[in-house]
């Protein structure tokens, strides 16, 4: 009887990612372990688009322009850098086929190191992009170090065949550590329905996209995600953050560079207060999740005649919510810029700033107000608010739909209860029909012939005139301004009575029946308990 062959058992892309982060756990740092293995997944992803990009460099040489393979013209021009246009071009000793065969020595983590320093070197848009001596700083044994290396080595797109397998692998690390991380270490990832949601709303086709404080550059990958769904030109997108964090400012980088995506963050991380990078440009489109209700942003007295703030105030020091909202809006191109971010809800109500919400209403660039369930972040389990801003609230084309005047409107939204989706045991997200809802009550709000003043829809949404947010004391709150149903006024209270009545008369019978059985028992004892 011929023998069974053994069939090898289909690997999974999750299994391959788990078992990265399980060797090195308790090996290293939280931050240090998300550094190393997004750093391996980058050299990785480089590698492999170098190796594809030589096989069609090495074709066309061969096929197109009849150059043989053993001559001395093959080799020149298969090592010119100029035909690697579309990726990087690698020197022998930074690819991933020298990466992954090097032995397990002690040597392996400062060969690693050197081979980063080598990138940084050669490459003018990785500078500042990854982390330095990370390899050796961690520590790790040679063996366990080597073996993380050839689990990165599965990774690959000629296995997988997924369109962002990039994007899959990185949001699952930039998930996992941001998970099991301190609140601070947190803030650099914004959940990805999110992002989705707010570019779904601003629509960045086209034009400039800012993120004053990108983090890890979440926003600006889902933008350019978001323009390829929708058949736009990737190209025409003008990427430009700001981040302050050194090792965050970083992930960004390789983020975006290991994406392809062109980008400006600034020659170096630094506050968005104290240190515009992007100060002299106006942005067709903002999107960005500041850290929540930041205390002690600036100095007393810094700051204080700032043009930002011209007429609307200064931003408390005790809470830079506002001081991002007004950054926000004086990088707006001035007409039809538009900007799409996260704030705690106290921005909507608190007294320390109700001037300056005030004025945001009475100028109209407040357009929509969406509060989201709560735990959809890793960071906190509060629910937040996406506020959007319009510089152009008159009307008109844009993008292909015609829009009627929204000026002296608010659109309110309350989505707090869309709280069904859950994924790791506890955390919420939007599942891609919710999206889809929010957009077109978003769109048919926006859309010319709607009736702002009947556009409503009890618990969940409703149109808003300034003259009813000044009567509120110039809260944003959307339950002050969404119906919601009294559910008691539909109860039979003389049905509901009557019946709790009987309960309590059969309750009370059934007591004193149980009284004088007790009485009963005892008095056979000789105990009398009248």
């Amino acid at each position: 009887m011929a023998k069974k062959q053994k069939v090898e058992k289909e690997i999974k892309l999750e299994d391959i990612l788990f078992n990265c982060r399980d060797l090195l756990r308790g090996k290293a740092s939280m931050a240090d372990k998300r550094d190393l293995l997004l750093t391996l997944v980058f050299l990785r992803f480089i590698g492999e688009k170098f190796t594809l990009k030589r096989r069609e460099v090495a074709q066309r040489l061969i096929t197109v322009d009849g150059v043989a393979e053993d001559s001395a013209e093959y080799g020149f021009f298969l090592n010119q850098s100029s035909f690697y246009d579309d990726c990087f071009y690698l020197t022998e000793e930074v690819r991933w086929e020298t990466i992954k065969s090097m032995p397990a020595s002690v040597d392996l983590a400062l060969n690693l190191d050197n081979i980063i320093s080598a990138l940084e070197r050669d490459e003018k848009t990785l500078r500042g992009a990854l982390p330095q001596k990370i390899f050796t700083k961690a520590q790790l044994e040679p063996k366990v170090l080597k073996s993380v290396i050839d689990e990165v080595n599965k990774i690959s797109q000629e296995r997988f065949h997924e369109k962002d397998l990039i994007g899959r692998v990185y949001e699952y690390f930039l998930q996992a550590f941001a998970l099991n991380a301190e609140k601070e270490e947190g803030e650099f990832y914004t959940p990805h329905s999110i992002v989705e949601l707010i570019a779904s709303l601003i629509e960045p086709f086209d034009g400039t996209i800012y993120d004053p404080c990108c983090g890890s550059g979440g926003m600006f990958v889902q933008s350019v995600k978001f323009v390829e769904a929708h058949g736009g030109n990737t190209n025409a997108v003008n990427v430009y953050g700001q981040e302050r964090d050194p090792d965050t400012y970083r992930l960004a980088k390789m983020n975006l560079a290991v994406r392809g995506i062109s980008h400006n963050l600034g020659d170096r991380p630094a506050s968005t207060f104290q240190n515009q990078h992007h100060s002299d440009k106006k942005m067709d489109y903002i999107m960005a999740n500041p850290p929540f209700n930041l205390k002690k942003w600036r100095a007393e007295d810094e700051l204080t005649t700032d043009p930002r703030w011209d007429g609307y105030g200064l931003p408390p020091v005790s809470n830079a919510n506002y001081a991002w909202i007004l950054h926000m809006l004086s990088k707006l191109e001035v007409t039809r810029g538009i900007a799409g971010f996260l704030l705690a809800n106290g921005a909507l109500s608190d007294d320390d700033s109700v001037n300056i919400r005030q004025k945001l209403i009475e100028n109209d660039k407040v357009e929509a107000i969406i509060v989201l369930p709560r735990n959809m972040f890793y960071s906190t389990d509060i629910s937040v608010t996406l506020w959007i801003l319009n510089q152009n609230k008159k009307g008109g084309l844009w993008h292909g739909r015609q829009q009627r005047s929204r000026q002296g409107e608010i659109l309110f939204m309350d989505l707090r209860t869309w709280n069904e989706n859950i994924y790791e045991k506890k955390y919420v997200q939007f599942v891609p029909e919710q999206i889809e809802k929010v957009v077109e009550i978003y769109h048919r709000w926006q859309a010319d012939g709607t009736d702002g003043t009947n556009f409503a829809e009890p618990e969940l949404y409703r149109s808003v005139g300034i003259d009813e947010i000044k009567a509120n004391g110039w809260s944003l709150v959307p339950s002050r301004y969404i119906e919601f149903v009294d559910r008691d006024t539909n109860i039979d209270y003389e049905a509901v009575m009557s019946e709790a009545s009987k309960t309590v008369a059969t309750l009370l019978a059934r007591q004193e029946a149980n009284d004088a059985a007790l009485r009963k028992a005892f008095a056979t004892l000789g105990f009398n308990l009248e």
